[in-house]
């Protein structure tokens, strides 16, 4: 009996042993599984990109706060109501909705009396959303699409302001994140799966902006294929840097490496994405380090910040695990397994209709997009719908070789008299003075210096807004002070009259131990001194209101 039991007795330590195996492998094929799963999962992928787009949207909703009334508001020097009146009289109708499927913009809708505090409230609106989604590392349909309207709504009235292709990009980045979130929750581990559709559409994206500025440079300017436009590059970009400086002093062979290495990550590097899985991380990997350097070499304002974006696409939860916590890859982990067992909830049918609606609407405006990339005579920066959903992309096509500024000048003297006694205004970031060190404020963005730099190189008769700068300036007027980093005419009585000179810069070289960071030669008048009677038809002609001294 005893026997028999002892017999017995060891068949089954040895199941016993056999099931603990059986569990052990099970637990690691369990554990191999998840890690399969990483690799075809974008949770954290949607956590680190909706914080990344969150942070371009706060930059942006912060700088139209701190220069949109100068700019845009009904004193500023494009004013809002005076261009809406004009979209208005343009297609014929007071309709507002008709209006807004051309031109959409919620500041249609509003009393153009209070335009000001209309920017405002729309500035801030935008601060606190795009902050919420930033700390909170989560959004839901509502906020999201609330971004997007915000943002659209100061695009399409902003003019000349806001007519550069990173606007067009950010609409197009912030359309897309309104279908990566889900409908109401603001967890970062919702219900809702990330969708793959969005996934591909960001990469997509980053395919056409890569392809298009690497076509739009190979056919534009002969520098980009004899490989010398970096010669040139540094020196003469919108606003330099202090790191412009010394990058410019490279020699040539370096230069001509860098050009070469443009055209590698723009032109070959985007096929990646259409291959397996490590040339898609690959792909990521060398276009974000890529925008970097861009971003350490100039000020172009948050373009480079918001390109890295579609970028953060090409990675799946795997490849970003290691930048969380452990606590955070055990709650995702949980999370999915969760999910796995209940799929079939009803968002889940919501989320499928809505990607197939998104698939088929991106690739049906895809279309023009891709006629575009094709051909000889390539746009870039262009939108060809009035919702900027998909857009065509470049920049620098074409690269100047020799940098100009437009020099303001004052003098509160009632006659013109020698050059000696103008004195120069200074703007916050656009190359003035010889001896100041140029700015670093990437990714913020001063508006008034960029376009500055395009009015060098053409007329101010082409630049209306910049006569209406001076105007402003010759009374004085503080709002529009706020936009310059130095008027020498504010402690007291304004100037009685303002010219612009015309100069070309250069950096001075090292060799030279020159205490200067330019060096300058006198070109000749942009135009003449005028005073303030002298614009008043100027004004009037454009609908402006001529500028008061401010005696307070």
């Amino acid at each position: 009996m005893t026997t028999e039991l002892r017999h017995r007795k060891k068949p089954n330590n040895e199941n016993t042993h056999s099931n603990r195996l059986s569990n052990d492998v099970a637990e690691t094929k369990s554990h191999g599984d998840t890690n399969t799963d990483l690799k075809d999962s974008y949770w954290l992928t949607r956590i680190v990109f909706l914080r990344s787009l969150a942070f371009i949207y706060f930059v942006a909703f912060l700088v139209a706060l701190d220069q949109n009334k100068q700019l845009l508001g009904r004193n500023g020097l494009l004013p809002t109501d005076k261009y809406i009146a004009r979209i208005k009289n343009h297609y014929k109708t007071s309709n507002s909705f008709q209006l807004f499927s051309n031109v959409p913009t919620l500041l249609l809708f509003i009393d153009e009396q209070n335009i000001d505090t209309w920017l405002d409230m729309i500035g801030y609106c935008g601060l606190i959303l795009s902050a919420i989604v930033l700390i909170g590392g989560a959004a839901n349909v509502f906020i999201m699409t609330a971004l997007w309207l915000l943002y659209h709504s100061i695009v399409n009235i902003g003019q000349r302001w806001y007519s550069f292709g990173w606007e067009s990009q950010l609409l197009e980045t912030g359309f897309l994140a309104i279908f990566f979130c889900p409908m109401f929750s603001l967890e970062q581990l919702s219900r809702d799966k990330p969708s793959k559709v969005v996934i591909w559409g960001y990469r997509w994206l980053i395919f056409r902006i890569m392809i298009g500025a690497g076509l739009i440079k190979i056919r534009g300017d002969k520098c980009w294929r004899d490989l010398t436009c970096m010669n040139y590059h540094y020196e003469t970009q919108p606003v330099p840097n202090p790191i412009s400086y010394y990058l410019h002093q490279s020699p040539k062979v370096l230069h001509q490496f860098e050009t070469l290495s443009n055209h590698f990550i723009e032109l070959v590097v985007p096929w990646f994405i259409l291959l397996t899985r490590k040339f898609r991380i690959t792909c990521g990997v060398l276009q974000i380090l890529f925008q970097v350097v861009l971003i350490i070499s100039g000020n172009l304002s948050f373009l480079n910040w918001l390109t890295i974006l579609p970028s953060i696409c090409c990675f799946d939860d795997q490849s970003l695990k290691s930048i969380f916590t452990e606590r955070k890859i055990t709650e995702l982990e949980t999370h999915m397994k969760s999910e796995e067992k209940n799929q079939k909830h009803i968002s889940f049918y919501i989320r499928t209709v809505l990607d197939f609606s998104l698939f088929i609407l991106v690739a049906f405006l895809s279309i023009p997009v891709i006629q575009n990339l094709l051909s000889s005579n390539q746009a870039m920066n262009t939108s060809f719908d009035s919702f900027r959903i998909v857009n065509t992309y470049g920049a620098f096509g074409s690269v100047t070789k020799t940098r100009s500024e437009v020099i303001l000048q004052g003098t509160r003297n009632v006659t013109i008299i020698p050059d000696g006694q103008w004195l120069e205004y200074e703007f916050k970031c656009k190359p003035g003075s010889v001896n100041r060190r140029p700015c670093i404020i990437s990714p913020y963005h001063y508006r008034l210096d960029w376009l500055m730099w395009f009015a060098a190189f053409m007329n101010y008769q082409q630049n209306p807004w910049l006569l209406h700068l001076t105007a402003k300036l010759l009374v004085n007027d503080k709002n529009m002070t706020s936009l310059i980093s130095y008027n020498p005419f504010m402690d007291g009585d304004p100037p009685k009259f303002i010219r612009a000179a015309h100069y070309k810069y250069e950096y001075t070289k090292l060799s030279e131990h020159s205490p200067d960071w330019w060096k300058r030669q006198y070109i000749g008048e942009y135009f003449p001194p005028v005073q303030l009677k002298s614009l008043e038809q100027f004004l009037h002609a454009h609908g402006w209101e001529i500028p008061q001294v401010d005696t307070t």
